[in-house]
């Protein structure tokens, strides 16, 4: 099982350089020179894995930027755009903190209505550039994106996801 630990937004400069959306506890380490990063690339540019060497890291503006190895000019790095840097789950746990969760520990939960009604089961947790979806199956096989925000999933434990959705978020609204 893969954790996100950062997903790249978009170039900066000529050089190769990336900017990157940060999702880990330990940037320092995990994106120091050196490091060696996995980068998936999106789905619609493949889906496929490749290693990456970080040749330099620098906070701009509150964001990182990369250099890696691989990359050489701006071309090259803007083919990167929306890769995600993932790391093995069985290197880190969430720890004793009850409102963080790693993704592998969210998939496959059920889903419920604050009312107790049994929605489905979460696939896959989804990190886009607007934020986060749960990816949920439905008990009758459809796939229902979720914004996971505390507004629309209220609850969340290590059991169950709890969801108090809008009208037309699991159920089209009929005229």
């Amino acid at each position: 099982m893969d954790l996100v630990i950062g997903r790249v937004v978009k170039t900066h400069g000529v050089r190769g350089e990336v900017v990157v959306d940060v999702r880990t506890d330990d940037p320092a380490t995990r994106f120091a020179v050196g490091a060696r990063l996995r980068g998936r690339a999106p789905r619609n540019a493949g889906g496929g894995e490749t290693e990456y060497e970080v040749t330099a890291a620098r906070m701009h503006a509150g964001r990182l930027l990369l250099s890696l190895a691989e990359v050489a000019g701006r071309d090259e790095a803007d083919k990167l755009r929306g890769t995600l840097f993932l790391i093995d789950a069985a290197d880190v746990d969430s720890g004793d903190d009850p409102d963080e969760f790693y993704d592998h520990e969210l998939e496959g939960l059920p889903v419920a209505t604050v009312g107790g009604e049994a929605v489905g089961v979460v696939k896959e947790v989804m990190h886009l550039p607007g934020g986060e979806l749960l990816a949920v199956t439905t008990d009758g096989g459809r796939e229902v994106l979720i914004p996971f925000v505390r507004e629309i999933v209220p609850v969340v434990t290590r059991e169950r996801i709890e969801i108090d959705p809008p009208a037309g978020l699991i159920e089209p609204i009929e005229d």
